[in-house]
């Protein structure tokens, strides 16, 4: 277990609500809020290290008008197994995204980050590398999503941009027969099947980006998101009469399927 200390929490900040900030780290297994003079204090434990040094990237960052302070006194390293695993992986955890993946669901999700946190993501991606388990993963998703798309032993990296448009629809064709699950899963493989598709691949499995690079990907993730949402209202039964209301929707970020 990894614990960071988090202070300047405004006072009314909920336990749920820094959960849900920091869960896109990784996994949380206990967090303690504590009251103090002008705002609260939260010890944040962390499943894994990697978790809690994405964290610790976040010093700085903004929550409910209050800028949160992320420190801890111990140093989490990177697990070495989750950079080793040779073996074919088809499940990742939050914690095994590259940082600035992280950083850009934060922004699609409407939190605000500085630039300076955004440099950090993509410097501690240029240090560590990106897992070998997530590249595993992305690159299954090429290989696969290429085949169901353009055919056997096709790729959607190795496809030149003019074959998208057909390919896309091929894929979200098969996709809706296999009901191919709608979380993170769903984004990348979605988003792997567009005309962008390998821009977002080379956005997860290369080290070499800028600022704006994230700030592009946090748009392909928002707009994903209203597309489902408008699939969903145009394939939902309407209500008739004067008592139907619109169901609110909201934007969730994507999670390892």
């Amino acid at each position: 277990m990894s614990k960071v200390k988090v202070t300047g929490i405004a006072r009314d900040t909920s336990k749920s609500t820094l959960h849900d900030f920091f869960s896109f780290c990784g996994k949380i297994t206990d967090i303690e809020l504590q009251e103090e003079e002008k705002h609260k204090s939260a010890t944040i434990v962390f499943e894994r290290p990697s978790a809690a040094k994405t964290a610790l990237m976040l010093d700085g960052s903004n929550l409910n008008g209050a800028t949160l302070h992320v420190s801890s006194d111990a140093e989490h390293a990177e697990e070495a197994g989750s950079q080793e695993d040779p073996s074919p992986v088809h499940h990742i955890e939050q914690s095994d995204k590259p940082r600035a993946g992280i950083a850009a669901e934060y922004l699609a999700k409407g939190y605000q980050l500085s630039d300076r946190i955004l440099q950090q993501a993509i410097e501690i991606d240029n240090k560590q590398g990106i897992s070998k388990k997530f590249l595993s993963y992305i690159n299954g998703l090429d290989t696969s999503v290429g085949q169901r798309a353009l055919g056997p032993e096709q790729t959607i990296s190795g496809k030149v941009q003019s074959t998208f448009s057909q390919a896309r629809e091929r894929a979200m064709s098969i996709n809706e027969q296999k009901g191919i699950s709608k979380t993170a899963h769903e984004y990348y493989s979605k988003a792997l099947a567009t005309p962008v598709g390998q821009k977002v691949l080379s956005f997860y499995t290369n080290t070499s980006k800028q600022v704006f690079d994230i700030h592009e990907e946090a748009r392909r993730i928002v707009d994903h998101h209203k597309s489902r949402r408008q699939e969903t209202s145009s394939t939902a039964p309407r209500t008739e009469g004067s008592d139907a209301q619109s169901e609110p929707t909201t934007q969730s970020a994507p999670t390892a399927a």
